[in-house]
């Protein structure tokens, strides 16, 4: 199976942060190999914007209602905006792969760390098309509730708890880890057609991709690094 970690090339943060991540899966012997996946950057997240036809549509100020959605979208703390769609732009690509190459993937990013072993073949034909591994906890303002209804259901793989209003987009928590099949990154793809190309932890909810779930047990967490996109 493919295995990604989205690397800015030349940010040492990025650069470190990626490395340990490589590092931490061989430590405790996972089969897959993280490959380092060169990310969009603000230098050239136009050119990919316009190569793949899409168009940015998250308020950089406030908040709205998406029409067609019908979704609360409130704007994110971004230290540079072309940097946030970069890192959209970065998952948005490897969905595309994913859904070129018809295979599975693991998609990390760069601050993502193994804390253990993790056997991808647990998790597939679960009827899930997008499986959240990352630990929730410090990744979002409301992660420890998101952390104990997790824990406090039965299931291995379990749909993304709803812990907002309807009508906020409710994901993966921190979504920094995560399986991905081709159906999800096809779900994806056409999601970011329909509604435009979003922050890639809010277009990646619920209320607008189906089959979504997290796992009852962490196999990474974030290691403490500067970010490379919010204030």
């Amino acid at each position: 199976m493919e295995a990604h970690v989205i690397t800015i090339k030349g940010n040492e943060v990025s650069e470190t942060a990626a490395a340990n991540c490589i590092a931490s899966s061989a430590k405790f012997d996972n089969k897959f190999k993280i490959k380092t996946f060169e990310a969009t950057t603000p230098d050239d997240v136009e050119e990919w914007v316009n190569a793949y036809k899409l168009q940015w549509n998250w308020p950089w100020d406030g908040e709205i209602i998406d029409i067609a959605s019908g979704l609360r979208k409130v704007a994110y703390q971004t230290a540079n905006r072309h940097a946030r769609v970069a890192c959209s732009m970065s998952h948005f690509r490897l969905w595309d792969r994913c859904s070129r190459n018809k295979a599975p993937m693991l998609i990390f990013e760069h601050d993502a760390i193994f804390t253990t072993n993790l056997n991808v073949d647990n998790y597939l034909n679960k009827g899930y098309n997008i499986i959240g591994v990352n630990s929730p906890l410090g990744a979002t303002r409301k992660s420890q509730q998101f952390h104990d209804i997790i824990q406090n259901r039965k299931e291995e793989v379990q749909p993304v708890p709803q812990i907002d209003g309807f009508a906020v987009p409710q994901g993966i928590a921190g979504n920094s880890a995560y399986i991905l099949t081709p159906d999800g990154a096809d779900d994806l793809l056409r999601a970011c057609y329909q509604y435009g190309l979003w922050p890639n932890d809010a277009i990646m909810c619920r209320q607008i991709i189906k089959n979504i779930g997290v796992t009852k047990k962490y196999y990474t967490t974030i290691q403490r690094t500067r970010s490379t996109t919010t204030l």
